[in-house]
């Protein structure tokens, strides 16, 4: 069998860690994949990229000049909604002719338009799409941030001016999508959290596809845990200190939760003295210089990376991982943390509650309640069974997270895509 992984990134940003380890747990597994990328970064022989240069760069500033002259030439907003107006086609290239299988990821930003969607499910190759955010169930949005529309039909998005000389942005393309998912084929959908999957179910657009969870795979040989000592050298971290650690692509993203982590660590200074007089926040991730002068306690940026080495470190150096965003999937962050063996906190949203066993290797605190963030960081780190919870995030990963295990789950949606496959034709 032969799996082509399509995503916009080779290495930048969660969709692409999760392909990446998806594509070499497969690999492991007798299955033959490959990726293909808009930005390749490395020389590797299983990843190629769609190539067009200059072309690919312009099916990027085009779709965002749009979106910029919908959004009254306001950048608010302007990379949380994508319209795939423009892309590459694939469908002539060597390695998608080669697959049995086309695995589709996050496709944003330029990377397929919805035209080249289309000619993907025309094709006639079976199509297995992993929903990273909700943009493949909704017309524009990644984030739908409460919004319903999408189970009807999506209009007058709220991100978007109420009105405009350019017309309804997230009607026309909801129109577009719809009349692709409705005439084009069917796609086997897959989320990577069950809370992801049960808000995909609702969607009018998905109606009538197959829609089920398989979480990203992890490998477990290189997040272990390992010397916290040797981590901080490393990272010219203090020893002394209890650090907690937050990651993201980048820290001053509102959706993040920065504020909400400053805000609980001046109160840990009402709730535990002791502990946030000895406590340091690490921060991985971009533009971590812009945020760490408003804590009140020591701040340690790291900056944006992706060398695994480092990356590893910096779960190995901190006592507890602090997760204050408001809103995500399966956060690879959190897997890595417990894979590492460092207990984890963050908010009762999307599918981290489904990581987070409360009080068992971790807290989940009450949504955007930074008092309640605060309680769960000094019961972590005053209160609890350290050590036990370190033991079940270990634990936790191996059971649900394992390379070979995530692979057979969809070689098997794989199998079912084939058969389906066969049996319309």
């Amino acid at each position: 069998m032969r799996v082509l992984i399509v995503n916009t990134s080779e290495r930048t940003g969660g969709a692409a860690v999760a392909a990446n380890r998806l594509m070499e747990a497969l690999n492991n597994n007798g299955v033959k994949a490959k990726m293909m990328v808009r930005d390749k970064d490395t020389d590797s022989l299983t990843v190629a990229d769609v190539g067009g240069g200059l072309r690919s760069k312009w099916h990027f500033l085009w779709e965002r000049w749009c979106i910029f002259c919908h959004l009254h030439f306001s950048r608010e907003h302007l990379f949380e909604v994508d319209i795939a107006n423009a892309g590459s086609d694939i469908t002539g290239l060597r390695e998608f002719k080669e697959a049995d299988i086309i695995h589709l990821h996050w496709i944003n930003q330029g990377m397929l338009s919805l035209n080249g969607i289309r000619k993907i499910l025309d094709s006639g190759k079976p199509v297995v799409w992993t929903m990273h955010d909700m943009w493949p169930a909704t017309a524009i949005c990644h984030l739908t941030l409460g919004c319903r529309k999408f189970t009807e039909s999506c209009s007058h998005c709220p991100l978007m001016p109420r009105k405009s000389p350019f017309g309804d942005l997230a009607r026309k393309v909801w129109r577009r999508k719809m009349r692709i998912m409705r005439t084009h084929g069917r796609v086997i959908f897959v989320t990577c959290s069950r809370w992801l999957a049960s808000d995909a179910k609702r969607s009018k657009l998905l109606e009538g596809n197959k829609i089920m969870s398989i979480p990203n795979p992890l490998d477990t040989r290189t997040f272990c845990p390992g010397d916290k000592e040797e981590a901080r050298r490393m990272l010219g971290l203090p020893q002394g200190r209890r650090l907690i650690l937050a990651v993201a692509q980048r820290v001053s993203n509102v959706n993040k939760g920065m504020s909400y982590l400053i805000e609980a660590c001046r109160t840990l200074a009402r709730l535990n003295p002791s502990l946030a007089g000895n406590l340091g926040v690490v921060m991985l991730g971009g533009s971590g210089e812009e945020v760490a002068s408003s804590f009140d306690v020591p701040a340690y940026p790291l900056g944006y990376s992706t060398d695994v080495d480092k990356i590893v470190a910096a779960y190995r150096a901190a006592d507890l991982f602090v997760t204050p965003s408001l809103s995500e999937n399966l956060p690879n962050t959190i897997m890595e943390a417990m894979a590492c063996g460092i207990p984890c906190v963050g908010f009762n949203t999307g599918g981290i509650p489904e990581m987070i066993d409360h009080r068992k290797n971790g807290y989940v605190a009450a949504y955007k309640d930074a008092e309640d963030l605060a309680r769960g960081i000094s019961w972590a780190l005053s209160e609890a069974d350290y050590d036990g919870l370190a033991r079940n995030a270990v634990r936790k990963v191996s059971t649900t997270y394992s390379q070979q295990s995530v692979a057979l789950r969809y070689i098997e949606v794989y199998n079912q895509a084939i058969a389906f496959r066969h049996y319309k034709l």
